[in-house]
């Protein structure tokens, strides 16, 4: 059962005390789905004597984030920072023990990244003295907006000073006169100081311990790989000459700034950590997997890091050096959670206190104070208190051949079911499609339908991120063919393992997903019974029409690259053409003020199927993106969700 309380003590073994109500066997409720994480993004005060969390309150039906500080150990609230409408924190982190620094971003939709507005603030921790650091309402909401004017682009945090001192360095990009900056910014005053100035678009610099700034990187309008170098005799920043069929990106230095560590791939393959001596260019790999990218850097008291996390099948630690102190700190405190995953978040400045997060395929997490001093770690909060792991479903780590030969890998969420019985199964493949892919963590979409007595297969095809440059490549000018053979691939491979019905299969899909949904059927006429799609996209001509891509060249270029232009190609792929092979029954979602998938995308596909003799089941959301952040809505869609379901694949 999950911990609502818990102590770790260290002896020869860590002890866990503490317990729970045995729930009933009733459905769970819809609502512990749809409801938004109560608290997230924790990060600890340099001192430990307090902690930032991003909080949800509820107004006019919607969770509203706000930042909410507590003073530690009884985490009692101290402060508050609350946000415009639709305004959320990306990002946020302690400039001293009693400051922080903010980016904001704006929603989109429960399906999408919020987008940065650009903007970055300061505060106390009791909310006060807030300060406007950067951005487009420079004039009017900075106290030195009168001599600095409006930013004409947008800043991340890109770091702090040690020791601190109140200052925050900012990585800002100026979408008129396409340069990149890293100011140092002092965040009681406002005041700047330019510490680089390159003429090149989207650059993200990386500073030395010592806060020298010495590489920016970034990628160019054709989405390659860009690096800048700082040259120490000239004072000059030099471009890099690409090494062919090599990226190498720096994200941070040693102690003492002899050396760096980045990722490094070769071929497109995935990517390995590696250490790289700044004058000599001797490298190292410290980890690597033929396989899988290598990505979550966890980071030890010193800010060095000592492991990473492989997020190919079930998510577990790499250590770079496994016999270093927080490699055993880590060990000891995953032989506690045997059956999730532990994650380091940040440390106090001094190294004693410890915050920490713990997560599994079937926990949505919990958050941990450790004390060194005591050996003990004390549980914060939990993110979904209302989700027993207990009665949640296992997700296997599957693999298996795509038809061409093509190793690929997905999850089977399998609710606990009597031996023989074959359960129904929804296959559901994520969005994207390039570049995103499933993990072992918790999902809330599986869970709800396994809870429901449903399993459900999602497949990491070709164009998923995770598996280097290359294999999202694979998927490009391949949305209605490869992709779709992959996912059917791998529903063949679930189908022969003998625990899912073949005669009751549905597709569901949000975003790309929903696009995939439609065209499994049309791929594969016969194989599944319905199905859905969640602000999906049906009409493939309309990503030459959108604002963002005539005015981005680079995401012109990635759409070129992704789907082409080519009007007769698109119709070849897009549901919206080819309803009239849609033979099953369909459920269309959306949100009215989706800008990702503009609701014209449903209502096309809604034209269609009518006009093919198949009129879908419809649900046009009022005021909601791309996703639903209403918990009315989403709870109303789930709802509809399981009754189409079971009136078409249930028992």
């Amino acid at each position: 059962m999950k911990q609502h309380v818990a102590s770790l003590i260290f002896a020869s073994l860590i002890l866990i005390t503490g317990g729970s109500v045995h729930a009933t066997e009733a459905a769970i409720p819809i609502e512990q789905f749809t409801s938004k994480d109560r608290f997230s993004t924790p990060r600890l005060s340099p001192d430990g004597k307090h902690i930032a969390v991003t909080t949800q309150m509820q107004q006019g039906g919607r969770s509203i984030p706000i930042i909410t500080i507590y003073a530690l150990p009884d985490m009692k609230a101290v402060g508050m920072l609350r946000l415009h409408i639709f305004e959320v924190p990306l990002n946020y982190l302690w400039l001293t023990n009693t400051r922080l620094v903010l980016r904001k971003g704006l929603e989109l939709g429960e399906l999408e990244q919020p987008v940065s507005t650009g903007e970055i603030i300061a505060f106390d921790l009791d909310g006060t003295n807030q300060e406007y650091l950067f951005g487009y309402d420079m004039f009017r909401s900075s106290s030195r907006g009168d001599r600095l004017d409006d930013d004409h682009g947008y800043a991340r945090i890109n770091g702090v000073p040690l020791p601190r001192n109140s200052h925050v360095f900012l990585s800002a990009q100026e979408w008129d006169r396409d340069r990149s900056k890293l100011y140092d910014v002092d965040s009681k005053k406002a005041h700047r100081k330019t510490l680089a100035d390159i003429a090149a678009p989207r650059l993200q610099f990386v500073q030395q311990r010592n806060s020298v700034p010495r590489f920016a990187y970034g990628w160019d309008d054709k989405n390659e790989p860009v690096l800048y170098r700082l040259d120490d005799v000239s004072g000059q920043w030099r471009l890099t000459p690409p090494i062919p069929k090599q990226t190498t990106i720096p994200f941070h230095f040693t102690m003492d700034d002899s050396a760096f560590f980045a990722t490094h791939a070769v071929n497109g393959g995935p990517e390995a950590l590696v250490r790289e001596e700044l004058a000599s260019g001797k490298r190292v790999v410290l980890a690597q997997d033929p396989v899988a990218d290598l990505s979550s850097v966890m980071y030890d008291a010193n800010e060095m890091p000592f492991a990473v996390s492989h997020q190919l099948g079930r998510t577990r630690a790499i250590y770079l050096d496994a016999n270093s102190a927080d490699a055993r700190l880590h060990k000891q405190l995953s032989a506690s959670f045997p059956d999730e995953h532990v994650r380091f978040i940040n440390f106090t400045d001094d190294g004693t206190t410890l915050l920490f997060s713990v997560y599994s395929d079937r926990d949505p997490g919990s958050y941990y104070l450790y004390d060194k001093a005591s050996n003990k770690a004390e549980l914060l909060y939990s993110t979904m208190p209302g989700i027993d792991p207990d009665r949640m479903a296992e997700r296997r780590p599957i693999a298996f051949k795509a038809r061409d030969g093509l190793q690929l890998h997905g999850y089977l969420t399998m609710p606990k079911h009597a031996p023989g019985v074959k359960l129904p199964l929804v296959v559901m493949p994520h969005g994207g499609p390039h570049g995103v892919y499933d993990t072992w963590s918790f999902d809330s979409d599986a869970q709800f339908l396994a809870s429901r007595g449903y399993a459900v297969l999602q497949v990491n095809f070709r164009g998923s991120g995770g598996r280097g440059e290359t294999f999202i490549r694979a998927g490009y000018r391949q949305w209605g063919e490869k992709i779709q053979d992959d996912i059917l691939d791998g529903l063949a491979a679930v189908i022969a393992e003998g625990e899912v019905d073949a005669g009751r299969v549905c597709s569901y899909g949000a975003s790309f997903g929903a696009y995939s949904a439609m065209m499994l059927t049309i791929r594969a006429p016969g194989t599944f019974k319905c199905a859905i799609g969640y602000a999906g996209v049906y009409e493939l001509r309309l990503f030459k029409e959108e604002d963002d891509a005539r005015r981005h060249k680079y995401i012109r270029h990635a759409y070129q690259d992704y789907i082409g232009e080519n009007n007769k190609e698109l119709d070849a792929i897009s549901p919206s053409r080819l309803a009239d092979r849609i033979k099953v029954p369909v459920l269309l979602v959306h949100g009215d003020k989706d800008k990702t998938a503009p609701p014209e995308h449903a209502e096309l596909m809604r034209k269609a199927l009518v006009r093919a003799g198949n009129t879908p089941q419809w649900m046009m959301a009022q005021n909601e993106g791309h996703g639903f952040y209403m918990t009315k809505n989403a709870t109303a869609f789930y709802q509809q969700l399981e009754s189409f379901l079971a009136e078409h694949i249930g028992k």
